[in-house]
């Protein structure tokens, strides 16, 4: 049992930054009820790969919630939801600020209904502001957002990040807020509306950039696998590939250099302290490619980690899934589902002492839990088959 599995989430999120808070909050033991259409479900559905016609997209970031089909345009649709509103601890939706409202289902009117609500709305640019109408997609927030303009190898290429970093921390900064509207609801017995946006996201992990910018008054630019402010900090080429070195202080980087047998880099006034090698790194990298380049990525590995000197692979994603460590700590998890068959997520990085914090249930298939969930609202099978005749669910 996780450390949520007395709280009901609502969950009428499609896609992924939506989908993903809710997923965090179903792999902490929360019952997630996620609302969809009828017929076709949350758009990421139709995402591939497909496995026996059910997506594998859909499956990695809905796995334990149940599905209910729901017409909310409907005069019965509606009744049925507001109905669940009044039982439910947490409601996140990611519809384009003003949706919500047209429908009549908007924070003011149903925290009448349920004053406990938790109501987290996650959306591109928040609930207020000049571009709160405006919709957006990962790509769109990670070029706003500035994360373009300082990733990729140089600034003639603007670069995104290869997983969708965006949404993902919109998902993940929903769940960190619901869980402290929780924490207060605790405390006052009243429940509260979350808005997180995903261009206040990008914003708040800019870490040392925006530090660099408001410091200098000057716009940092991509340099690659290099670190703005340590040295060396960067990939290194190998005989057979690259490795990634962190010499994060004076220390380090004398012991790296006595690892790679070239002690007079360490005494090189162009490389004495961080400063000096973050202002020479043009002529450093070149150097310790050519070094490093004598032998293959596992011999320099095996000598950095018998010195203590942080450093590692560069991994594809079949040998981080392989990697014992992954492993150890069961991040790739196999679950049954029951038309896709056998099927692999992965884990939740969350593990705690006294509470499961395990994966044991799939994705759900469109509409599978109708008749559970209906059933426990009142409604008779005769009534839930008249609904699913009229389209409603």
């Amino acid at each position: 049992m996780g450390p949520l599995n007395d709280l009901k989430v609502l969950d009428l999120t499609r896609v992924l930054a939506g989908p993903f808070c809710t997923m965090t909050l179903a792999d902490m033991g929360a019952e997630v009820i996620k609302i969809e259409r009828p017929g076709t479900g949350d758009d990421s559905r139709a995402f591939g790969p497909h496995q026996n016609g059910e997506s594998a997209y859909f499956m990695s970031i809905n796995r334990g919630k149940k599905s209910l089909t729901l017409d909310l345009k409907s005069e019965k649709g509606r009744e049925i939801f507001l109905k669940l509103v009044k039982e439910a601890d947490i409601l996140v939706e990611n519809f384009k600020p003003g949706v919500m409202k047209k429908l009549g289902f908007d924070y003011e009117s149903l925290t009448k209904i349920n004053p406990r609500l938790i109501y987290c709305a996650s959306s591109g640019f928040g609930q207020t502001g000049p571009y709160s109408s405006r919709p957006a997609y990962d790509l769109i927030i990670q070029g706003m957002g500035g994360l373009m303009s300082i990733t990729g190898p140089d600034s003639a290429t603007p670069t995104k990040v290869g997983s969708s970093i965006a949404d993902i921390f919109a998902g993940v900064f929903s769940a960190i807020g619901i869980l402290g509207a929780l924490h207060n609801r605790d405390k006052t017995g009243k429940g509260q509306m979350v808005d997180v946006a995903m261009l206040d996201c990008m914003v708040a992990i800019l870490e040392n950039a925006v530090a660099r910018y408001t410091t200098t008054n000057q716009n940092p630019v991509p340099i690659g696998n290099r670190h703005p402010s340590i040295a060396p900090f960067t990939s290194v080429r190998t005989s057979d590939g690259f490795i990634n070195v962190a010499c994060g202080n004076d220390l380090l980087w004398h012991k790296f250099c006595e690892v790679i047998e070239r002690p007079e880099l360490a005494k090189d006034e162009r490389y004495t302290s961080n400063a000096d090698r973050c202002n020479h790194m043009d002529e450093l990298i070149p150097v310790l490619n050519d070094t490093l380049s004598e032998n293959t990525t596992s011999f320099w590995l095996e000598k950095l980690e018998k010195a203590h000197v942080p450093a590692g692979p560069i991994n594809k994603i079949g040998e981080v899934l392989n990697d014992p460590q992954v492993i150890a700590r069961n991040m790739l998890v196999e679950l049954m589902h029951p038309v896709a068959g056998k099927v692999h997520v992965p884990g939740t990085p969350i593990k705690f002492s006294e509470t499961n914090s395990e994966i044991v249930a799939p994705a759900p298939v469109l509409g599978e839990h109708n008749e559970e969930i209906l059933s426990k609202i009142g409604y008779s099978p005769a009534e839930i088959a008249d609904l699913n005749q009229q389209g409603i669910v």
